[in-house]
């Protein structure tokens, strides 16, 4: 039987990443609801509203198939509210959804600890308070950012029109020479047809916020098994190829 991973994403800007992915990995199917953004901006409060437990029980109740696995698929909207408070945030939706959940937040660091990843690069869209948030988020998991590098885009539908040459520049840019991965932490950006491409540029693995949310659907939906054209992650290896 097909595994299903039950995709909860807000508002619109990079959602095509999903089906996209889903094309390619030729298998798991990737059932995405667009759960409700009320406002669009890179900004606390409004982080903390779109992340809020009965906005992702409605996105639950909206997907219309059998689910193995569901991920919130936002980072800022889940690191925003903490360690504790992202955590509680998975616990309700997995008591919502009745299977294993996870969110962007948590995919980073369960995808970091795959690779043995403990220093980081971090690439922001965000504003620079946000990413803060995400620099604190990680260090409670042991993971070091060793640089920042914040955009300070306030909109998830502005940080969705970047060019595959912008995303691939600030990916390159936001690296440190200590670093073992750069992270780029918004789902709002369009990285699944570059997850390659990304990890060749900088020469180290990228992690994207989409790509680590399908990761982690994936392996909690019991499919984790290397595969290839997406990044140093799916491939399972810290080192790149010469």
């Amino acid at each position: 039987m097909t595994p299903t991973v039950g995709i909860l994403y807000p508002g619109f800007s990079a959602e095509d990443d999903y089906p996209l992915a889903e094309s390619r990995l030729g298998g798991p199917r990737l059932s995405l609801v667009h759960t409700e953004m009320r406002e669009d901006a890179h900004r606390v409060d409004a982080l903390l509203d779109i992340g809020g437990d009965d906005v992702l029980a409605a996105g639950v109740r909206a997907i219309d198939a059998p689910l193995d696995s569901v991920v919130w698929a936002c980072t800022s909207g889940s690191f925003v509210f903490g360690w504790d408070g992202a955590t509680s945030q998975v616990k309700a939706l997995e008591a919502t959804a009745g299977v294993p959940a996870s969110s962007t937040s948590f995919a980073f660091v369960d995808a970091c600890a795959r690779l043995g990843v403990t220093r980081v690069a971090v690439g922001a869209t965000y504003p620079d308070d946000v990413a803060e948030r995400f620099v604190a988020f990680l260090a409670v998991a042991g993971i070091e950012v060793l640089s920042l590098s914040a955009r300070g885009i306030i909109t998830a539908a502005e940080v969705g029109t970047l060019p595959e040459e912008t995303v691939l520049d600030f990916a390159a840019a936001a690296d440190h020479p200590d670093a073992q991965a750069v992270l780029l932490p918004d789902t709002a950006l369009h990285t699944v047809g570059l997850l390659d491409r990304l990890d060749a540029r900088v020469g180290k693995p990228v992690l994207t916020a989409n790509q680590v949310s399908i990761w982690q659907g994936l392996r909690l939906a019991g499919v984790d098994t290397p595969r290839p054209g997406f990044g140093a992650l799916f491939a399972g290896r810290t080192e790149l190829a010469e």
